[in-house]
């Protein structure tokens, strides 16, 4: 679904932007020109007794500023953000200003694309609250915001899930009730599809092809992870399901678990639903399994000897490579493995071990190519890999960036 009505040519060219948590935002502001970056910045720790706000102009030789004082709350974050920009002649009331691009984590199966925000859309993010508890209401907070702000100015929401509607049923369907599962929205949406969506395409052009012409399995490996199969530019498959939790092995998330250990542990733990949430969420993942879910962390713990380190790198891995196997089936036939994210991006040691043993499959890391550290995207793969393997720094914020634009500036 998207929307265009009401919405003139634009001959502005910037974009903002916005990426609400519960206590924090992070923005950018990007001139779509040439995707340039003008400012970038974060507020946290929204509503407690000392807030933090951090801004960096990228344009005019100014300088970082940081300051730590109360912001009761979002509101008042954006107007400290739009102070901050218009001490650098980039504020919100900039003629320059075409959108506000917002991330949004949960756009349920209505919301397949960019989408201008009306009444009707935020009635509808508000109806999925239900299935993304801990990132919609922010999301609707820092858009209500901003049109409070700017009301004139055109407010977009960009969905996490968009990317991932592209999936087959037969992907995103669980194998329950049908009726009990449609009543509840009970099904595999995805998320960081932002993220799996610009790394596809970059993959495609670092090999000089069109994304149509690709079959790309993207391995987003942050402190949550989530992969993706990628068809012709089409999501057909991915890790996540009906929440984040989901899939690989992530920092503080468990990922895949046999659903009736949720009631082994209320029935024989004695644990409450929160509980049990709590666990899976938080305190799971190579946290639960070593204390830590920094991999820098951990891959120092190995060198020295630490056994339940070495185990949870070895879970973590093993994890990684069911799916990419599961993927190359899903696919037929792969034409790139990209790495991205935090973690897919630093970790050599995640990428060569994630393809150790997968020489049949065509896949192989050239150890020079791997250990090179570098912000550019790059072919980590030996010339004779019949299946490139590449690392592409993502960038969700150009993404939505794009998207936004794209939308608003030139409607059809």
């Amino acid at each position: 679904m998207t929307s265009t009505e009401s919405i003139p040519p634009v001959t502005a060219t910037r974009v903002l932007v916005l990426n609400s948590g519960s206590s924090s935002v992070k923005y950018q502001l990007l001139d779509m020109r040439d995707s340039s970056r003008l400012a970038v910045g974060l507020v946290e720790r929204i509503g407690e007794e000392t807030s933090r706000l951090k801004h960096t102009p990228l344009t005019g030789g100014g300088e970082e500023r940081e300051r730590e004082e109360p912001i009761a709350d979002h509101e008042a974050a954006l107007k400290a953000v739009s102070a901050e920009l218009t001490a650098d002649g980039l504020g919100l009331d900039s003629p320059e200003l075409a959108a506000i691009g917002h991330r949004v984590v949960h756009g349920g199966l209505k919301f397949t694309a960019p989408t201008v925000v009306t009444d009707e859309v935020l009635a509808e993010i508000q109806r999925l609250v239900p299935v993304a508890p801990l990132h919609n209401p922010a999301n609707i907070t820092g858009i209500r915001t901003a049109q409070a702000l700017r009301p004139d100015l055109p407010q977009v929401a960009v969905f996490d899930t968009a990317f991932h509607t592209t999936m087959p049923e037969s992907a995103a369907r669980y194998a329950i009730d049908v009726a009990t599962a449609d009543q509840h929205r009970v099904r595999r949406y995805g998320f960081h599809g932002t993220s799996h969506a610009y790394v596809s395409r970059e993959t495609a052009g670092l090999l000089g092809k069109a994304p149509e012409d690709m079959n790309v399995i993207v391995l987003h490996l942050g402190n949550g992870a989530s992969a993706s199969a990628v068809r012709g530019g089409r999501c057909v498959e991915t890790s996540m399901g009906l929440t984040p939790l989901e899939g690989l092995v992530m920092g503080t998330r468990s990922g895949d678990v046999d659903p009736a250990v949720v009631f082994h542990l209320a029935r024989v733990g004695g644990m409450s639903i929160d509980e049990v949430d709590t666990l899976l969420n938080k305190k799971s993942g190579l946290v639960g399994l070593c204390g830590d879910n920094d991999m820098r962390e951990i891959r120092r713990r190995i060198d020295e000897g630490d056994e339940a380190a070495a185990l949870a790198f070895d879970i973590y891995i093993h994890r990684l490579k069911k799916y990419i196997g599961a993927y190359y089936a899903v696919l037929g036939r792969v034409d790139a493995i990209a790495f991205t994210a935090g973690v897919g991006e630093n970790a050599a040691p995640v990428r060569e071990a994630a393809v150790a043993g997968l020489e049949e499959l065509g896949l192989a890391v050239d150890g020079e190519l791997n250990a090179v550290r570098s912000d550019e995207a790059r072919l980590i793969s030996p010339e004779y890999a019949r299946v490139a393997v590449a690392v592409v720094p993502t960038d969700e914020e150009l993404e939505i960036a794009r998207q936004t634009y794209a939308l608003v500036g030139n409607p059809s």
